[in-house]
């Protein structure tokens, strides 16, 4: 059976690809591209091989391209750096294609295309789960500053190794080989041996690419934030020829992404992370050519009366013709005195692998009734000696699908606690423990890691009350946009608001922020969709009205 990691194109396929580049011989062995490299190439093999190595190993193969075999992976359609070196051996034959060409051949060639994303997808697939290497990150696994930057690359998919200071002599070596002590953590080595102490969140995301640099533009269209709605309106403004950029502050998937299991998507029988979704949605934006830029926060936005001007969180300054605000909500914090000094360090917002591994054979708390709360529980139950679940109602079906409710009341070392609250977190350093207080009867568990996924807090502060929102701050879209909210302008004198059309003429808001939305992956992901189409509908009333 074939590799699906390593697919052989047909003479036809790499006849088409000749047109997009140029043939090369090496006399000798040859490095094509150093790991680090955030700008390289692809290439086809014609004769001979080429060897992927990890420089971090004494530069181990990891995998050879024979004849008609080709390089690269997801990165190749971003702008993030490579995390290994590719040689072509000595007397071998390539197609080099430049990766802008490659870009039009992926949109212009369906067949092509279909064989490279699905290799790209399973190579990195395989990188992240099967392959130690790529960023070192040395640190003590309950700093609050170390889990920042570990949640932020798993979330966004950065091959990278854990070193735990508290418990492996290897890093407590590695300290000591660069002269580094406990209050330089934590630290990142990145691929080519280059140390970070102390890194903030976007260096780490300039240095491995995530986070890139775009031209001063007007574009069609930008979405604020990358969570289901976001991404589809991405993929659907880009897939039909509109310029597009998408930004986000943390990472593809939203709150969505942070369920360890959605079983209730259309077209997943067997379920998908939240994780994967995202990640695969991401790729698909890109794949139409989509600008996707992380970790960019929206602080502010103004409107001229024809643009927007988005200021972000690193300063840049982003216009375009219309903006959709797709930042969805976030979990509240539990109303507990100290909980800020134990975020990061015991109290987490998602449930990730990297949060199961830190559960294992320990005692694991999830409060809240939702789909997500569910779904981390069920995950957890797998590695966790226990989980509680802490919900203030009497009915943990009140807001939960009935599969996961069943599944709960089946599943042995899940325990659920109802008509209860947490009134106090315990630790010096970490949480150790927390006070449970159930019907005014109050008792301390050993939890020492807790999950939580109340309420929902739309993010909608960068706005400064430039919309109509109601008092909670969700926005308001089209019937709901009352007459004296809309703004005054030529468009609105002609029509009232699209359905998902703010008081701003091309101004939208889709997903979890909006006023009245379901909370629901499928639908934010019809909403992103149906934006695209009001939007033409607008930037063509825009034209007219020059």
């Amino acid at each position: 059976m074939t590799d699906p990691r390593f697919p052989v194109l047909t003479q036809k396929q790499i006849s088409t690809l000749k047109e997009f580049g140029t043939v090369l011989f090496f006399d000798n062995e040859t490095a094509l591209f150093e790991a680090g490299d955030s700008t390289y190439d692809f290439y086809v093999i014609l004769d001979g091989a080429i060897s992927i190595k990890d420089p971090v190993h004494e530069n181990q193969v990891l995998a050879s391209h024979g004849i008609n075999e080709f390089t690269g992976d997801n990165s190749m359609l971003s702008e993030r750096s490579i995390p290994f070196s590719g040689y072509a051996a000595k007397g071998s034959t390539v197609l080099r294609i430049p990766r802008a060409n490659l870009k039009e051949i992926i949109s212009k060639h369906s067949d092509i295309c279909d064989v490279l994303l699905s290799a790209f997808i399973q190579r990195q697939e395989t990188m992240l789960k099967e392959f130690n290497g790529g960023i070192q990150v040395i640190g003590q696994e309950k700093s609050k500053e170390t889990y920042a930057l570990r949640d932020f690359m798993e979330k966004n998919h950065i091959w990278h190794t854990f070193q735990d200071t508290d418990s492996s002599s290897e890093a407590q070596q590695l300290l000591a080989n660069f002269g580094l002590g406990n209050n330089d953590l934590p630290i990142l080595v990145s691929i080519t041996g280059e140390i970070s102490k102390k890194p903030t969140i976007a260096q780490l995301a300039r240095q491995t690419g995530v986070l890139i640099e775009f031209e001063n533009e007007i574009f069609d269209v930008l979405v604020v934030g990358a969570g289901p709605s976001g991404l589809a309106a991405s993929v659907y403004a880009a897939s039909e020829g509109l310029t597009v950029i998408t930004i986000d502050g943390n990472a593809p998937g939203g709150q969505a992404g942070k369920s360890s299991k959605i079983e209730n998507y259309l077209g997943f029988p067997t379920g998908i992370s939240g994780n994967d979704l995202a990640n695969k949605a991401y790729i698909q934006a890109q794949k139409f050519g989509c600008t996707i830029s992380i970790p960019q926060k929206a602080e502010k936005v103004e409107y001229n009366g024809r643009h927007f001007t988005l200021c972000a969180s690193n300063g840049k300054n982003i216009t375009a013709k219309s903006i959709i605000a797709a930042t969805g909500a976030n979990y509240r914090r539990l109303p507990v005195e100290n909980i800020d000094k134990f975020e990061g360090s015991g109290v987490f917002y998602s449930a990730t692998g990297m949060n199961a591994s830190a559960c294992k054979n320990e005692l694991a708390g999830v409060v809240g009734g939702g789909n997500s709360a569910g779904q981390a529980a069920l995950f957890l139950a797998d590695h966790a000696q226990q989980v509680h679940v802490i919900i203030r109602s009497n009915d943990l079906g009140d807001k939960m699908s009935d599969y996961l409710v069943q599944r709960i009341n089946t599943t042995p070392n899940i325990i659920v606690h109802k008509n209860s609250n947490i009134t106090a977190l315990n630790g010096a350093h970490y949480l150790e423990s927390i006070v449970l207080d159930t019907n005014g009867s109050k008792q301390t568990i050993g939890i020492s890691n807790l999950f939580t996924f109340i309420g929902a807090k739309p993010c909608t502060e960068w706005l400064n009350g430039m919309v109509s929102m109601d008092d909670k701050g969700f926005i308001f879209t089209g019937s709901d946009v009352t007459e004296q909210a809309m703004t005054q302008c030529s468009i609105y004198k002609q029509r009232n608001p699209q359905s998902l059309e703010t008081s701003i003429p091309g101004f939208y808001a889709v997903g979890d922020v909006r006023k009245g939305s379901v909370k629901r992956v499928a639908s934010a992901v019809g909403e992103g969709s149906m934006a695209i189409s009001q939007i033409h509908q607008y930037l063509a009333e825009l034209k007219t009205s020059l």
